[in-house]
């Protein structure tokens, strides 16, 4: 078998220098095929020598030929450095995007200075690629495009700064898609969930109840999020205090239960509706008063299905909305079918976010903000 110090030949270096493209591209084969074949056993000084070849014959190859070249060297756990360098700064996004999304040995640093330096679909495959570090993540947010951000949203593997995640919720506000993503990652700080959920109602808790269900995509209608908070902000607060006090007073009397609940619903005031059904689903009054003025009734139905309440709760419920005397028939019919659609468990997890209170709100017991 041939010998790595074979490679250090001084004919192997003037042939790579003064060969012609055809030649140059038979040495880039047979060099990388032999690499491939005792990668796993090549320590750091072979794969050195290799780097050296590899490197300078980069430089030399046409297009296609860089282009399979990044392809095979990217699955690689310890691919030649200073090639795989070369090739994710490849203008030719067809070179560089095997090696950006998964070739080991690429530094933070190399890929911070990619994203400052290179274009969006050099940015697009970085974001695909597992384990992106908080630095790296921040560089995206702050260069990438619609499409990256959504990529890099959809990457479970990419962690994010409290900064980061701030910006991907902003940016999310208005875009449906990139809400969805969002909302469905794990690693989202419950507080920043909530802003989001809260702030563009249409626009994500309609997609988070139509999710999964591919023919109801079309039935989605984005709304403005400065409309929806330009209607709340007007909204007078309401004072729940004596409602509060009965419905309290109410439950060491009574067991509280869905029929009772309804029974408010039909026929007190929306007050009492909004203390039952805050003491009912634990959370907060605010928060529910805040869910009811919603364009929509996602939210209701929300809180009606992770309390498993059926739907004729959740209907009584819904025309004690604000403005719920324009309701059609029609638009009671789709709540419906929404409402049958909802998981249980996905409501379940909103609400649990929903019960904690923003963290601005929430004090020490000292006095102190937390």
């Amino acid at each position: 078998m041939m010998s790595v110090h074979a490679l250090l030949l001084p004919e192997l270096d003037d042939l790579i220098m003064r060969g012609s493209p055809q030649r140059q591209a038979k040495i880039l084969e047979r060099v990388t095929a032999f690499f491939l074949g005792g990668a796993s056993s090549f320590n750091e000084h072979h794969i050195q020598v290799f780097d050296l070849v590899l490197a300078r014959l980069i430089d030399r190859i046409d297009s296609k030929a860089r282009t399979r070249l990044s392809s095979r060297l990217a699955p690689l756990g310890n691919p030649p450095v200073e090639a795989v360098r070369r090739l994710a700064r490849d203008d030719s996004i067809a070179v560089a995007a095997p090696v950006l999304k998964r070739a080991a040995r690429l530094s933070e640093t190399d890929l911070i200075d990619i994203i400052a330096t290179k274009s969006q679909g050099h940015l697009l495959a970085i974001s695909a690629r597992p384990g992106l570090a908080e630095r790296v993540t921040d560089g995206l947010l702050q260069r990438g495009n619609q499409e990256v951000l959504r990529c890099l949203a959809d990457n479970r593997a990419a962690r994010f700064s409290d900064d980061g995640f701030c910006f991907l919720v902003e940016r999310a506000k208005t875009d449906g898609i990139l809400a969805e993503k969002t909302l469905l990652r794990g690693d989202i700080p419950p507080r920043l969930f909530h802003e989001l959920l809260l702030t563009a109602t249409d626009a994500v808790q309609r997609q988070l109840l139509a999710s999964g269900v591919p023919d109801r995509q079309s039935a989605i209608r984005p709304t403005s999020a400065r409309e929806s908070n330009a209607r709340s902000a007007r909204a007078a607060p309401a004072d729940y205090s004596r409602a509060q006090r009965r419905i309290t007073a109410l439950q060491d009397k009574v067991i509280f239960d869905e029929g009772l609940l309804a029974g408010i619903a039909a026929s007190i005031d929306y007050e009492h509706t909004i203390a039952a059904l805050a003491s009912l689903c634990v959370v907060p009054i605010e928060v529910v008063d805040r869910l009811m003025r919603a364009e929509r009734p996602d939210p209701v139905l929300i809180l009606c299905k992770s309390a498993g309440l059926g739907w004729a709760t959740a209907e009584a419920i819904i025309k004690r909305r604000p403005g719920s005397t324009e309701i059609s028939s029609q638009d009671l019919g789709t709540a419906r079918v929404d409402f049958d659609l909802l998981c249980p468990i996905a409501a379940q997890r909103i609400v649990r976010f929903w019960q904690v209170r923003p963290a601005d709100k929430r004090q020490t017991t000292d006095g102190r903000r937390a």
